[in-house]
């Protein structure tokens, strides 16, 4: 099969991994795609938010499967798009990936479905969100209701906070026009739990945990995510039973009866709390840096999955695992989520040998004479797999002190909640 993967993250890089090892890919493409996919993909160009430029090129290839990395192009309506060019695509349709591009969505699908999650209000107008914050205790969340690349969320600890949080949003910080969702804040500890879904069925991945803080003990401002494991510890056979019954089968009826069933990854964010399990948020697609992770651990045919999925088929499919634990710590540019500075040099990654347990997926690298440079925030996941947990993140460790790239800033942390275990 000709497959094409749109995006140019680290995430991509890990799919196109996955990918290029099915039986079923015969030429791999990335759009946009970055340095290190292209080791392994051919990658072109094109805006991905062109639907029409997308569809020339997979005309003039003859692409077969079209799988979509980001969230933007999902909540866009990419899928509906191709679905109505009879050309198979990865991923849910429009209405669905609201799940995603609006919170005031999903707050009131899982309010309608009595889906467990945090007591929230929603607000179109600044004034009647401040107003209503005087009423709240502290600490509450404060959200941008749309897509903000995992930055439009504070965690307010008094109402100052809470007051900036809002203004912020209210003046298109994270994008125009979007309302605020005020929730009441959950105790507990987070998880990322992924399933594939054909609209009916379902299969589950492994847990995994990530690290949105850009600090040490999680602190800080949130980040698109500094590192991650799988699995995690938290996330028991008790809470995966009662995350499937309460949350995944519950939202999947919900999209049944809108009339558009779910096809794809969907990523339940969860807070667990003394064994119980609420939603935070769903994301349509792969998380980054989990999806890193996942796909090194993954001993099954992805692209076959993928298949699956789309020709509602998913109860066919058997995932492997093996038993190995997985990390990934991601070497971001020094300053970011703030200010930081593009095209510096990153030398001795080829000191570094990619295997069937080390790979390091790039996140934000071009080559530019001769030489390879960062070209954003988060550019690289070190990623491990090992028989345990602590040997992977050793072995992550010493090689990300083999790469020389002075302007970069990682956590030496990555996983201390799952080791305190």
């Amino acid at each position: 099969m000709k497959i094409l993967v749109i995006g140019s993250g680290a995430r991509e890089h890990a799919l196109c991994y996955a990918i290029s090892k099915s039986p079923k890919t015969s030429t791999l493409y990335a759009i946009p795609g970055n340095y290190g996919i292209s080791q392994i993909a051919q990658c072109v160009h094109l805006d991905i938010s062109n639907f029409q430029s997308i569809l020339q090129f997979c005309n003039k290839k003859s692409i077969d499967l079209i799988v979509v990395g980001p969230e933007a192009p999902l909540v866009e309506g990419i899928v509906d798009f191709f679905i109505k060019k009879n050309i198979k695509i990865f991923g849910p349709k429009q209405l669905p990936a609201q799940l995603e591009g609006s919170k005031g969505f999903m707050k009131d699908l899982c309010k309608k479905y009595h889906i467990p999650t945090a007591a929230y209000e929603r607000f179109g107008e600044q004034k009647e969100a401040l107003k209503y914050i005087k009423s709240k205790n502290f600490p509450i969340v404060i959200k941008a209701d749309g897509l903000a690349a995992g930055k439009g969320v504070t965690i307010a600890k008094n109402e100052n906070d809470a007051n900036n949080a809002v203004r912020d949003i209210f003046n298109d910080k994270f994008g125009k026009n979007m309302e605020v969702v005020i929730e009441d804040f959950m105790e507990g500890e987070e998880a990322s739990y992924f399933i594939c879904t054909d609209g009916q069925d379902f299969v589950s991945f492994p847990s995994a945990q990530d690290h949105k803080r850009i600090g040490e003990g999680d602190t800080g401002p949130n980040t698109g995510g500094m590192g991650a494991y799988s699995p995690a510890p938290i996330f028991t056979k008790e809470v995966k039973q009662q995350v499937d019954e309460k949350i995944i089968k519950p939202t999947l009826k919900a999209l049944q009866d809108m009339g558009e069933p779910y096809k794809g990854i969907l990523y339940a964010g969860l807070m667990i709390n003394n064994g119980n399990a609420k939603l935070v948020e769903y994301n349509v697609r792969f998380g980054d840096p989990e999806c890193q992770v996942l796909m090194l651990r993954i001993k099954s045919d992805i692209v076959e999955m993928m298949l699956n999925s789309i020709h509602e088929k998913i109860k066919e499919t058997q995932l492997d695992w093996g038993n190995d634990h997985c990390a990934t710590v991601v070497m971001a540019s020094k300053g970011y989520p703030g200010d930081f500075e593009k095209k510096t040099v990153i030398k001795k990654l080829n000191k570094l040998n990619n295997n069937d347990n080390f790979q390091i997926f790039h996140a934000s690298t071009i080559l530019e004479d001769q030489k390879v440079k960062s070209n954003g925030g988060r550019v690289l996941s070190v990623t491990a797999k090992s028989k345990i947990l602590k040997d992977a993140l050793r072995d992550i460790y010493q090689s990300i002190n083999l790469i020389d790239w002075p302007q970069s800033y990682y956590r030496k942390d990555i996983g201390f909640k799952a080791l305190k275990k």
